[in-house]
């Protein structure tokens, strides 16, 4: 863990930074203007922005979420011209991990639940616990997620909002006790199914790609620092700026956009189409989650990246308040 100063302490102002404020503010808004605009053309059949000069003049109301956003994000920054960057860069930090908490919960709570449907569905009880209607609904992955899977992320992102875990305690303690309930039931009672490895390869998604944004917050990334150890606080913090930009920042807008570039990419056709894996009724109906994960990966390391770059031009102006991160102990 970071050994970080009070959050309470933190200035809520400091030097205008105008530049790097607008930059960094304009990227989320655009990221979350992007994020509607993806519902509404998978969804709703909108066509994308570029085609608003083909005649469909729906079209121009994708291009003016994307200016009222901006308009918002430049807003924002001009009137609160002395707001401190780390303060910034606190609040933005703060929101992701609670993006991030919401996102485990709710994975957890899901695979919990479609473990448990997927187990009587194989073998056989649907129609003994909850009727034919309900059993031939079960089966089907168009009733399961919207009617069982988005309850629980809502409620996941509920217990999130009361809890100050970020909830990977768990899911790793619960990948444990699935790994072993595993080995018992094949090893000592000859019984398995697939819903056992859907369920393990479910959470260990979740847990690898949910925590990156969160390493990156306590500098728990690999870093070759053969020179970055040397440094002095404000080169490192012209570095990480580089390199949130350069390399943080554009990959995770590469994956957003090949990902969710259009309603047939890899990420919106699974999750519009509630896709299951080849085992269907055998195993659990989550792969179009999985398939979401990736989009909800970039979209959680782009935000850290952008409260990244405030802490590293903060520290390039050799501001108050840096954050001295506790070497891991091997």
């Amino acid at each position: 863990m970071s050994a970080t100063s009070d959050p309470d302490t933190l200035p809520r102002h400091g030097t205008p930074a105008p530049v790097t404020r607008v930059f960094g503010w304009a990227m989320l808004a655009v990221l979350a203007a992007f994020m509607i605009n993806n519902v509404l053309i998978v969804g709703w059949g909108f066509p994308k922005p570029a085609q608003a000069f083909g005649g469909d003049g729906r079209a121009w109301l994708l291009v003016a979420i994307y200016v009222i956003f901006a308009a918002i994000a430049v807003f924002w920054v001009l009137r609160t011209p002395d707001r401190a960057l780390r303060y910034d860069a606190r609040a933005i930090s703060d929101f992701n991990a609670y993006l991030i908490r919401g996102c485990y919960f709710a994975v957890l709570f899901t695979g919990i639940a479609d473990a448990a449907i997927a187990f009587v569905r194989v073998e056989g009880l649907l129609p003994h616990l909850f009727g034919e209607n309900l059993a031939q609904d079960l089966i089907r992955s168009h009733f399961i997620g919207p009617w069982i899977h988005f309850p629980l992320a809502i409620l996941g992102f509920g217990v999130a909002a009361f809890s100050r875990s970020l909830g990977f305690i768990w899911l790793a303690l619960l990948i444990v006790i699935a790994e072993l309930l595993i080995v018992f039931s094949r090893f000592v009672f000859s019984y398995e199914q697939a819903l056992m490895g859907d369920l393990v390869r479910y959470w260990y998604a979740a847990l690898f790609l949910f925590s990156s944004a969160y390493t990156l917050l306590d500098e728990g990334h690999v870093r070759v620092d053969v020179l970055y150890a040397g440094f002095d606080i404000r080169r490192k913090g012209r570095v990480n700026a580089a390199g949130a930009i350069l390399l943080g920042m554009s990959t995770s807008w590469i994956i957003i956009l090949v990902g969710m570039g259009s309603a047939n990419s890899i990420v919106n056709s699974p999750v519009r189409n509630f896709e299951v894996s080849q085992t269907g009724t055998a195993g659990m109906y989550t792969k179009y989650q999985m398939a979401a994960f990736l989009g909800i990966f970039a979209i959680t390391m782009l935000i850290q990246f952008v409260s990244y770059l405030f802490e590293a031009v903060a520290d390039m102006r050799d501001e108050p308040g840096h954050r001295d991160v506790e070497p891991v102990a091997h």
